[in-house]
């Protein structure tokens, strides 16, 4: 499971899920990817589904690379808690992910294969996603 190592203040706000994703919105590692369609919180078990359906339909061919981390903790108080007393104990991480975001990139495998894992890896995940190519630049290879 995906989560940090140590964090110097465990708790912190919501924040917001507006706009698109500026950075992390293009194929750099593999030669396709996963791009997220909505904003969405992504919780590291849902991270660890998508990697284990992905490696498991490649039979642990190619690479894959995780693209997005959870270090935004999501607080809980107990059940049947009076108000007040300050902010709950985190309950589980999870990784902010804007629309656009390119999430997971695998690469030596087929261009059916990567889609079929993509596909697969998609259906773990809360939000709608498009499988993407890596897109050359003039005069790269």
């Amino acid at each position: 499971m995906l989560m940090p190592k140590r964090v110097k203040y465990r708790r912190v706000h919501r924040g917001r899920m507006t706009g698109r994703a500026m950075k992390g919105n293009t194929v750099t590692n593999g030669e396709f990817g996963l791009q997220a369609l909505e904003p969405a919180w992504i919780t590291a078990n849902q991270i660890e589904a998508a990697r284990v359906a992905m490696t498991r339909y490649c039979k642990r061919f190619g690479k894959v690379w995780i693209k997005i981390f959870p270090d935004k903790p999501v607080t809980k108080k107990p059940l049947e808690t009076r108000m007040g007393k300050g902010k709950g104990a985190p309950e589980f991480w999870v990784a902010v992910v804007k629309p656009d975001r390119v999430m997971f990139e695998i690469a030596g495998v087929p261009e059916k294969t990567a889609k079929e894992a993509m596909r697969l890896a998609a259906n773990k995940l809360p939000i709608k996603c498009k499988f993407i190519k890596k897109v050359e630049k003039d005069g790269e290879q």
